[in-house]
């Protein structure tokens, strides 16, 4: 069948929608500046497929934990190869590449409205295209894919995506504060690396410097063999504490779900999500919060 290129370090939900065309998902490891897709490694297999005649059909890019991948050298190979880029950019509302939003240089682009997101609607999405005839079509297809008759006619089949008018106006209301939003994020991470950069063998999330990370989540590395104490060790701590944090994403060529799917490299994405722990980053956090969280950090790995 056909292959679709997608991000390895990432929600399964970027690579679900592949297996339910019946497509085959071929997973890329990230790059350690920005977490995303390493253009290099999509360039050598890319290039190898292409000798052999059998391109994908599509390249998923995602823009991981609020920053964006780089775009530019991978949008350059789309073309070069024809073809179609989407982006994930379901964590990267209020991120920027270059001045612009990522989500708005492929084929498509999407963007999540889920109950953690920067803004929310408590569920759904916002589908963005320069191409108007794919616009309509989705909005089609997201309401059942009716004809345009006084009866019920289907040509093709269709889907029940649509977000209520309701919910939608709720998202629109909170696209005013977008920045407002993005600049908490950003200093709710800020209080975090002051609280903990000091710590050895304690490193942050990098910001690459093509752009703006919206610090949608502010992720700690632990290096277990500076600290002494694992990302679980004190992902438990904060547990015992009634406060959730969680791992990085697990790669996708180690779920159980994709395995036998094709991965190139790897070993970048399975040592961050080895290291990594993503912290409390709600907008409604206070100093208080994050003084809580960050001494209870700093007592396990102190301790160790």
């Amino acid at each position: 069948g056909d292959e679709v290129v997608v991000s390895t370090l990432t929600f399964a939900a970027s690579a679900f929608p592949v297996v339910y065309l019946s497509a085959k998902p071929v997973f890329i490891d990230s790059e350690r500046i920005s977490w995303n897709m390493d253009p290099n490694l999509l360039a050598e297999w890319l290039h190898k497929r292409a000798q052999l005649g059998k391109l994908p059909k599509a390249v998923v890019l995602v823009h991981l934990y609020g920053q964006s991948a780089d775009i530019a050298p991978i949008l350059r190979l789309c073309q070069e190869y024809e073809i179609a880029l989407i982006e994930d950019a379901a964590e990267a509302l209020g991120a920027t590449y270059h001045g612009k939003s990522p989500g708005t240089f492929g084929l498509a682009g999407i963007f999540s409205f889920n109950g953690n997101k920067i803004i929310t609607t408590s569920g759904g999405g916002m589908l963005v295209s320069h191409d108007e005839r794919l616009i309509q079509h989705a909005r089609k297809l997201a309401t059942q894919a009716r004809e345009p008759f006084p009866y019920y006619e289907h040509a093709e089949i269709g889907y029940n995506y649509r977000l209520s008018n309701l919910l939608a106006a709720v998202g629109r209301a909170q696209l005013r504060t977008l920045e407002e939003r993005v600049q908490k994020r950003r200093w709710i991470f800020e209080q975090y690396r002051q609280r903990l950069g000091d710590l050895p063998g304690v490193s942050f999330m990098p910001e690459a410097p093509w752009g703006r990370c919206t610090r949608w989540l502010s992720i700690i590395l632990l290096d277990e063999r500076e600290t002494g104490v694992s990302p679980e060790a004190v992902r438990l701590a904060l547990e015992a504490e009634n406060i959730e944090a969680r791992p990085v994403w697990k790669p996708l060529h180690l779920q159980p779900v994709f395995q036998g799917c094709e991965v190139v490299g790897g070993a970048v994405a399975e040592s961050l999500f080895q290291r990594g722990l993503c912290l409390p980053s709600g907008t409604g956090m206070t100093e208080a919060d994050i003084e809580r969280i960050a001494a209870i950090i700093r007592r396990v790995v102190r301790r160790s």
